[in-house]
């Protein structure tokens, strides 16, 4: 067995080792320790930190723990570099006198072990038993408090340390500002700064650091400049946090003066201040300078190159990415899952579908593949280059289902492509996997579902979750409603939200006008200004639309004045809506006057004008104004094409017909419903019923409008017989008729005679489909009647009517009275027009017809002296012949 003593030791330890030897050459004088442990004790640092346990054992047995402070501080320092935390603390409640030192280990080493709150009980025991506080008890306690963001904590805790005289301290103001910072309390944070200026290059970085992180960037640079100006020498710190704001803002000039100062301070050599510059060029668009910079760094890493390859990504040059990405592999350089999510980024268009297969097979081969990150951009990629099911494979292929930001992905892309029978699959099945969707989940989910059921069980859960405080959930909720047709229970939740966004307020306007409460909209904006809300683009476009619909030209014209006032965006939307609301508001000429000032006109604008033209008549320029946009290469709706063709069928102008049909088939839309309804009315209004049945013969999936369009077309050209049998077809097809479709079936029933099949198919309206007959499906039955010479059946008729007969059926009967010579009736059938038109002047014409037809002008002479005395004139005829 062997001793030894401290000097033998003393002139083999440096001064660490000597002090943390003491306290076993201070008990090798009453003891020995066994062999192997001497052994390991010669060796420096190994000494306690080897073995904590064995000396804590022999500290106990020798009972020295109790009466050597230092030498249990040394095991409870031992303790803690293991991260053996519960036995440091077993330690601390042995030790008879612990010092501040022992206080202050357990506290700072708590917070490298992660167990803040442990460190903050420390801290309030240490108080209560009244140890001597020093700025590293204070500077570790803040540190805890910061990571558990409690800044109730930290301002009790400051408030001790100013007491106490420490908060001068770099260590503990540091804390404090980087609590401020992390709590969303940058303005304290600076008051703290701004307290007591020092030189302490650790507090300007914290104050420059929580500038960025909450966002005030500008402040940041400022802090920087008073810090030069102050001669104070930043280090490799502060310049990428400088850096970092100057990005943010794209303010390149200001980091070219910052990269300057990091040369003056020989800071360019550090490989995060020379990542930070590359980075910089790089999101200014400066990539010449960026590889420059990143070429000169002698020691560059994986955050470099994927910062370059980024600054390509954002500037929209997948190609040079991808070659980036290539030149890394080469180079050797390392890899990570930032690095390949960038290049995946960078992949995903459509013309670059074949090197993101290629870069999916070299993911697949290294390992990268079941990374979920990467996974994620997998999804999105391929959801961008139109492969959702590539997407979906990479889904079902995911091993760790567990993560929400899969889940959300992939839901989000298949809510993109409405496919919501998948979409409600998927969130079914998170709720199998024992997963809680997360907000994007919900509100992807509840953009594409219209079940009103469903919805409800999707709002209870975000009651449930909590989740229906953030406004996009929000949105997203009172948007379904209103699209399942409930937009009372959409105003209830909108109302219901805190914090409204502008997509909120434009959801909500846009939902009202859908519904046909536009004064409610109307309303509702006026409420904005009081909220401190500035409309945006999308909620002026939903007030025009509402405007629109109201028809009020005096408050569209102040919304285009606050639209001009204000500058808002760059009015691509808002344009078309501008134009639209002059034109539904019967102001064409103002409406032609902004939409010539458009310096881009889009397909919206020119349709709206097009429409606005087509609904009041005036057919060249309707057409000139398509033919213009068809030369500009914009693509017309199915809308725009029904209003020309619309203006074609009233000019009886077949030659443009053909025409505007033959476009319809170069796009491939005359197989639509819409635009091939459009084609059979034009046809028929034309005359050619056979170029009739063969536009209808084109569409693919006819509607209830095609159908009727082929009725009514059938009807005007005197085939009654294959009206009825088109109207049969439609109804073996599944589709129910309408009270328009019953008027082109009465329609047909009067040009072919058939006043038995007329009286069935009134009565079928209400009996079969519950619609009651109005005063056009009346009159085509009196002209049933009328055509077949049965003009008392036809006055009988009109008088057991269960509603009160309008003009246009007693102008129906009146027709018929003058082809038929019928004085008497026509007498009768002219005075009830009178009654209820007094200033019809058609009325007057026929009656005075009737009687100069049988030979009564002194009756003819009366008539026209008593449309004299009531100031109704006849309009002259005129021929173009």
């Amino acid at each position: 067995m062997y001793s030894i003593s401290y000097q033998q030791l003393e002139q083999k330890l440096s001064a660490f080792g000597r002090k943390l030897i003491f306290s076993i050459a201070f008990f090798s004088r009453t003891s020995n320790f066994p062999e192997p442990f001497l052994n390991e004790c010669t060796k420096p640092r190994n000494i306690i930190h080897s073995k904590p346990k064995i000396f804590h054992a022999h500290l106990i047995k020798t009972q020295n723990l109790e009466c050597n402070t230092h030498a249990a501080n040394s095991v409870l320092h031992a303790y803690c570099e293991y991260s053996r935390m519960d036995n440091a603390a077993k330690v601390l409640e042995e030790m008879a006198n612990p010092n501040s030192v022992s206080w202050n280990l357990m506290i700072s080493n708590s917070n490298k072990a992660l167990l803040y709150l442990d460190s903050w009980r420390l801290f309030c025991r240490m108080h209560m038993l009244g140890f001597d506080m020093n700025m590293f008890t204070y500077g570790s306690v803040l540190s805890a408090c910061c990571a558990l963001t409690s800044t109730l904590w930290g301002e009790l805790v400051y408030g001790l340390a100013m007491k106490n005289g420490v908060f001068s301290d770099g260590y503990v103001r540091c804390g404090m500002i980087e609590l401020f910072s992390r709590s969303c309390r940058f303005d304290d944070s600076l008051r703290v700064f701004y307290d007591y200026l020092c030189d302490n290059v650790v507090c300007w970085n914290a104050v420059i650091s929580g500038a960025v992180k909450n966002r005030e960037y500008w402040v940041a640079l400022d802090i920087f400049i008073q810090m030069w100006d102050a001669f104070l020498k930043p280090n490799e710190f502060t310049i990428p946090s400088v850096l970092n704001a100057c990005v943010l803002l794209l303010e390149l000039q200001f980091g070219k003066m910052v990269h300057g100062a990091a040369i003056k301070c020989g800071l360019e050599t550090d490989v995060f201040v020379g990542t930070s510059i590359v980075d910089l060029y790089a999101k200014c668009g400066f990539m010449d300078e960026a590889f420059r910079e990143l070429m000169q760094m002698p020691v560059s890493n994986v955050v470099s190159w994927t910062a370059m390859l980024n600054g390509f990504v954002q500037n929209d040059d997948p190609i040079s990415a991808v070659q980036m990405f290539g030149e890394m592999r080469n180079k050797g350089v390392e890899i990570n899952n930032y690095t390949v999510t960038s290049v995946l980024t960078a992949c995903a268009t459509p013309t670059m579908a074949k090197e993101a297969i290629q870069i999916h097979s070299w993911i697949y081969k290294t390992g990268f593949y079941q990374d979920s990150v990467v996974q994620t951009s997998f999804i999105n990629m391929y959801s961008k280059i139109g492969e959702v099911a590539l997407a979906e494979l990479v889904f079902a292929e995911a091993e760790n289902l567990h993560n929400l930001s899969l889940w959300s992905n992939m839901i989000s892309v298949l809510a993109q492509n409405s496919d919501s029978e998948k979409v409600i699959h998927l969130f079914q099945r998170m709720f199998q996997e024992y997963l809680k969707p997360d907000k994007f989940c919900c509100s992807s989910v509840l953009g594409v579902i219209d079940c009103l059921d469903l919805g409800r069980q999707i709002h209870t859960y975000t009651l449930k979750s909590g989740l229906i405080s953030n406004v996009n959930v929000s949105s997203s909720l009172f948007t379904m409603y209103s699209k399942c047709g409930n937009i009372e229970e959409s105003y209830i939740i909108f109302e219901l939200i805190e914090d409204k966004d502008n997509v909120s307020w434009a959801s909500m306007i846009a939902g009202l006008v859908e519904h046909g409460f536009s004064d409610r909209a109307a309303e509702l904006f006026r409420e904005m200004p009081m909220e401190e809300i500035v409309p945006d683009e999308m909620t002026l476009t939903a007030i025009l639309n509402a405007c629109s619909s109201l028809q009020t030209l005096k408050s569209g014209k102040e919304i285009h004045g606050f639209i001009l006032r204000h500058s808002v965006g760059e009015l691509r939307i808002a344009n078309g809506a501008i134009v639209n609301m002059y034109t539904k508001c019967g102001d064409l000429v103002s409406a032609r006057s902004f939409f010539d000032m458009i310096p881009l006109k889009d397909k919206f604008s020119c349709s709206s004008m097009i429409t606005g033209y087509a609904q009041r008549g005036y057919v060249e320029d309707t057409l000139q104004l398509f033919k213009q946009m068809l030369m500009n290469d914009l693509d017309s709706s199915s809308f725009t094409i029904s209003s020309v063709l619309g203006v074609i069928s009233i000019s009886n102008r077949s030659r443009i017909g053909i025409q505007v049909h033959a476009h319809c088939i170069k796009m491939g839309s005359q197989s639509e419903a819409s635009t091939g309804s459009s084609l059979v009315t034009m046809y028929s209004k034309c005359g050619g019923i056979d170029d009739c049945c063969r536009a209808f013969k084109e569409i693919l999936t006819p509607d209830l409008v095609s159908w009727t369009a082929m009725i009514v077309s059938y009807a005007q050209n005197g085939k009654g017989a294959d009206a009825l049998q088109v109207y049969e077809l439609m109804r073996n097809s599944g589709i129910k008729p309408d009270s328009v479709t019953f008027v082109g079936v009465l329609s047909a029933c009067s040009h072919a005679g058939l006043i038995e099949e007329g009286n069935f198919f009134l009565n079928s309206m209400i009996k079969d489909y519950g619609i009651e007959p109005g005063y056009r499906h009346y009159a085509c039955m009196v002209d049933l009647l009328s055509r077949s010479g049965r003009l008392t059946e036809a006055e009988r008729f009109i008088s057991e009517m269960p509603i009160k007969p309008d003009a246009l059926v007693w102008g129906t009967l009146l027709a018929a009275c003058k082809l038929r010579d019928d004085v008497e009736l026509g007498k009768l059938a002219a005075k009830k027009i009178i009654e209820l038109e007094p200033s019809e002047v058609g009325a007057y014409i026929s009656l005075s017809n009737i009687w100069a037809s049988v030979g009564q002008w002194d009756e003819v002479l009366k008539i026209r002296g008593s449309m004299r005395g009531t100031g109704i004139a006849k309009e002259p005829g005129w021929s173009s012949l």
